[in-house]
């Protein structure tokens, strides 16, 4: 029994030595020879140059009158000559006064309504859908940041309510409505002593931003220096608080920048640039090279327009924008996964023998490393951007799983995972 039980104990100890000698190597390997890979994934190299810029405009100030100025167009909407863009109330009482004739128009609007109904809950299917399609669009503008419209919207929903309401004819009385109309007779009379309103004098496209550089126009703007749009820029505007807003009145718009020479000269008058803008206008825009000032201190100021996106941008004015030549598509690599081999070759006619390098990168397919070859075209801090060079079935795709990491590759290696 003593002589069984001292072998049983020697079997297990010389498995637990096994389990540890194997757990050893597996994790002496791990540490020595980790496996890593990653995505390659398409990647955009632009040829391009950063600069700071000023987005100038034709644009017309509004002065602002005597009273509390209530504005109507909302932010970058398009508005016609002779349009009224602002009432001027004279105090606090006449806007209060404005107020109680929208709800005594809205009421008798209502009750006109109600009076014209031959039956009773007659039309409320449709009138149903207009307070839903009402309260949907307040909803949408509200999640968008649009509140441009948001009073006019809540009149609406408002309406569209009370309106369905009415349709049953609950409490609808002829008499009612003659005094409302006579009340709101009487405050509009008031109103029209103690109101004004600011008209558009030309059409154009509102803003109610006013920052002081209202002063630089196109014109005026192509004629600049490289020292005189960095002073420009320096400045900053001096903006009147007290205007009403402006109306951009020419839908070309322009945008200056200072370049180095050496980029100014890959411009010429007349041809187009893409530049592309980042924050809430995150977009690129295909511009018009309307001005190339003479070189100075190693710039030049190069004038670009557009007459598209006027809308969009009526808030933007000192931008850091990127002036695109070219763009380029490529695959994005780590930079612990490109490799370059050397072999010898001869020449088959003079027998002589040169040395042919050839960069790639290790593809991870079917467990196996496939080298597939590659040219770099732009380096980042710990990535290559590399344009994959076609071998038939081996070339380098978006997706691919590259090797970053393994020990002694070697094409047609076969990698555990």
């Amino acid at each position: 029994m003593k002589e069984g039980t001292t072998v049983t104990k020697l079997v297990m100890l010389f498995l637990a030595l096994c389990l540890g000698v194997y757990f050893t190597v597996y994790l002496f390997r791990g540490m020595t020879d980790p496996l890593t890979t990653a995505v390659a994934y398409a990647y955009t190299v632009n040829d391009s140059v950063e600069a700071e810029a000023l987005l100038v405009r034709q644009e017309q100030v509004l002065p602002a009158g005597a009273g509390i100025a209530d504005v109507i167009p909302g932010e970058g909407e398009r508005i016609g000559a002779g349009q009224t863009v602002a009432v001027l109330y004279r105090d606090s009482e006449a806007l209060e006064r404005k107020k109680q004739i929208q709800q005594l128009t809205l009421e008798a609007e209502l009750l006109q309504y109600a009076t014209t109904q031959t039956e009773p809950g007659g039309g409320v299917a449709q009138l149903e859908n207009d307070v839903v399609r009402a309260a949907v669009a307040l909803r949408a503008d509200g999640a968008a940041g649009e509140f441009g419209r948001l009073e006019d919207q809540v009149l609406d929903l408002k309406r569209a309510v009370l309106k369905r309401d009415y349709t049953y004819g609950a409490g609808v009385d002829s008499t009612h409505l003659t005094q409302i109309s006579a009340q709101l007779r009487a405050l509009q009379t008031r109103s029209a002593q103690d109101t004004s309103r600011v008209h558009a004098k030309e059409e154009g496209t509102f803003s109610a931003q006013v920052d002081g550089y209202e002063g630089v126009d196109p014109r005026s703007a192509a004629q600049l220096t490289p020292a005189g749009l960095k002073e420009l820029l320096k400045q900053g505007g001096k903006p009147d608080e007290n205007a009403l807003g402006k109306i951009i009145t020419a839908n070309r718009w322009c945008l200056a920048v200072n370049l180095p020479v050496r980029a100014a000269e890959r411009l010429s008058m007349g041809g187009q640039a893409v530049v592309r803008f980042a924050g809430d206008f995150d977009r690129d825009v295909t511009m018009r090279v309307d001005a190339i000032s003479q070189p100075e201190e190693g710039q030049c100021m190069v004038l670009f327009s557009s007459d598209r996106y006027l809308a969009n941008t009526t808030l933007l004015r000192r931008q850091t924008v990127e002036i695109i030549f070219e763009s380029d598509q490529g695959l994005r690599v780590p930079k612990d996964a490109v490799h370059i081999l050397t072999k010898t070759v001869t020449d088959k006619e003079t027998g002589e023998q040169k040395k042919v390098s050839t960069t790639g990168v290790y593809a991870l397919v079917n467990g196996q490393a496939e080298f597939k070859t590659v040219r770099t075209m732009a380096e980042g801090t710990q990535f290559y951007v590399v344009q994959p060079l076609d071998t038939g079935k081996r070339i380098l795709r978006p997706g691919d799983q590259v090797i970053v990491r393994a020990r002694d590759l070697y094409d047609g290696k076969v990698v555990q995972e």
